[in-house]
């Protein structure tokens, strides 16, 4: 057991060091709370539209399509509150449109047909 928690550590450290050169601690720290998050607020996400699609008739994929648009900033919080780094906005605000149409694709056929699957579309 020792030596499997021993090679955990070296697989956490070592990849980053080469790579990324910057230490694993904060790298897992950064990492670890977004995996948790945003597969939650996708399903929270989708909840929500079914809740809301008799009122609001927005379509699920642009109704994805703005999920990015919270999703991003706490992103950049979150990295700065962690100090694992910052980013210039300039050059991130291009980047939201690339995401919304990823997240418009993804939620319109991804989302879509796992709901059709489900018999809750």
């Amino acid at each position: 057991t020792v030596y499997t928690l021993y090679g955990f550590r070296l697989y956490l450290e070592v990849p980053s060091q080469f790579v990324l050169a910057m230490p694993a601690r904060p790298l897992a720290r950064a990492l670890v709370f977004p995996m948790a998050i945003v597969p939650n607020l996708w399903g929270a996400w989708n909840v929500l539209h079914l809740k809301l699609r008799s009122r609001l008739h927005v379509p699920l994929g642009a109704f994805g399509a703005v999920l990015p648009i919270m999703l991003f900033p706490g992103g950049i919080m979150l990295g700065r509150l962690l100090d694992v780094f910052s980013i210039q906005w300039w050059l991130a605000i291009p980047i939201i449109p690339i995401g919304m149409a990823v997240y418009y694709l993804a939620w319109k056929y991804i989302v879509g047909f796992l709901n059709q699957e489900m018999g809750i579309a």
